[in-house]
């Protein structure tokens, strides 16, 4: 897990991943929980949960960024090495209001991979280096 969450989001993480592999659900209790910590955005990454919209992209470096579909088709690629998404919604309430941890893009990488539904996508370090630099080459 990542050090910009608070402990109690990392904690959250784990019980869900642990109470997802042993019953392939998440009960209500963790739910209500993901709702309490991370507000509005809880229930829109779940449903990117749903659609399998995460891509976790890596390259023979070891790079890896996440390339999340959004609700309205639009690709973002998000950094969870540096806590960052490029859609409004993270710089507008993450960044300029400090209301938020984090936006439903960020959120769905990690319920995908507490949950172990995160797609898998290779590609070449020119490749990478490209989709660093801004892009889009999936």
């Amino acid at each position: 897990m990542s050090s910009f969450l608070p402990a109690v989001a990392q904690q959250l993480f784990r019980d869900i991943q642990k109470t997802y592999q042993e019953t392939s659900q998440i009960p209500d209790d963790l739910l209500i929980a993901l709702k309490f910590v991370f507000g509005s955005c809880a229930l829109q990454a779940l449903d990117l949960v749903d659609q399998r919209s995460v891509t976790c992209v890596s390259s023979p470096s070891g790079r890896k960024v996440f390339q999340v579909t959004g609700g309205s088709g639009r690709l973002y690629t998000c950094f969870l090495s540096c806590h960052y998404c490029p859609c409004p919604a993270f710089a507008y309430t993450v960044l300029r209001r400090n209301e938020g941890l984090l936006c439903k893009h960020i959120l769905a990488v990690y319920l995908c991979q507490a949950v172990g539904v995160t797609q898998q996508e290779s590609v070449s370090d020119q490749q990478m280096s490209m989709l660093l630099s801004g892009a889009d080459v999936l």
